[in-house]
């Protein structure tokens, strides 16, 4: 299992446990967030501590799931970067996108 799922009230913390999170887990990911959107949650956040790297089509699988997230009137926030993958969100300008916190306990008081 790549993905740790953390339940606090009304908020679901996806924590994503991979060095890498490459185009192999995105599908994975994506099916985890709509498990969580099914179940009635729509706070989320994706913890990416663990993660040394990330790869385009896993941050856009990010994208694809912020909209959906934000389609039912959710939002998805993320915590955690390590260098490579803060360069990354820094060359893409996708700090412009998400809502991003240094930590977890940060990311979900965001929600309140």
């Amino acid at each position: 299992m790549y993905f740790i799922k953390e339940d606090h009230d009304d908020v679901v913390v996806e924590i994503v446990d991979l060095s890498r999170a490459t185009v192999n887990e995105a599908k994975e990911f994506v099916r985890t967030l709509e498990k969580d959107l099914d179940s009635g949650y729509k706070k989320i956040v994706a913890d990416l501590s663990a993660c040394e790297f990330i790869d385009s089509t896993f941050l856009g699988t990010l994208v694809i799931s912020l909209k959906k997230v934000t389609s039912v009137g959710g939002d998805l926030r993320l915590v955690g970067f390590q260098p490579a993958v803060h360069t990354m969100f820094d060359l893409t300008r996708m700090y412009r996108v998400f809502d991003t916190f240094d930590n977890k306990e940060d990311a979900i008081n965001s929600f309140k």
